[in-house]
């Protein structure tokens, strides 16, 4: 079952969801596991805009490219933030499996296009045994993500 408040924010939200468990320690793994594509699977990467955090959620075969995201969002500065950095701003999920619910945790969320462009998104649920698939649309309804192209 995924992290309580993300449970509860979904299912307050009368969202339709599928949870399933099976225990992987990278996007693509999860993917491969969960029978979804790399392209279509939403990995979640904290990172700091002019010094502050927020999610940029790409897919599992892309990496975020920072001159992309400083011109989608208007940031000076982009980079990866360390896991010192952001561990104490989730402290229901395992490190590195935060999902891309960045309204849940006060943080600006930032979304690749090609993710956008899907009917499903799919994403880790605060554990390497949890993943949630869902409506895209539902997703963007709930967090208001801003979409850009942000990785490659």
């Amino acid at each position: 079952m995924p992290a309580q408040q993300l449970k509860k924010f979904l299912d307050s939200n009368h969202v339709r969801y599928v949870t399933s468990h099976s225990r992987a320690y990278t996007a693509q793994e999860l993917a491969a596991l969960s029978h979804v594509a790399g392209k279509d699977w939403a990995k979640t990467v904290v990172v700091k805009l002019d010094g502050k955090l927020a999610m940029a959620v790409i897919p599992a075969s892309q990496k975020v490219v920072f001159d992309l995201l400083k011109t989608a969002t208007g940031a000076k500065e982009a980079e990866l933030a360390t896991e010192h950095e952001f561990a104490a701003s989730f402290p229901d999920c395992e490190l590195g499996a935060m999902p891309p619910f960045g309204n849940l945790y006060g943080l600006p969320v930032y979304v690749a296009h090609s993710l956008a462009a899907d009917e499903e998104i799919s994403f880790n649920a605060c554990s390497f045994s949890e993943i949630v698939r869902m409506p895209y649309a539902e997703f963007a309804r709930l967090v208001s993500p801003k979409v850009g192209h942000i990785s490659a």
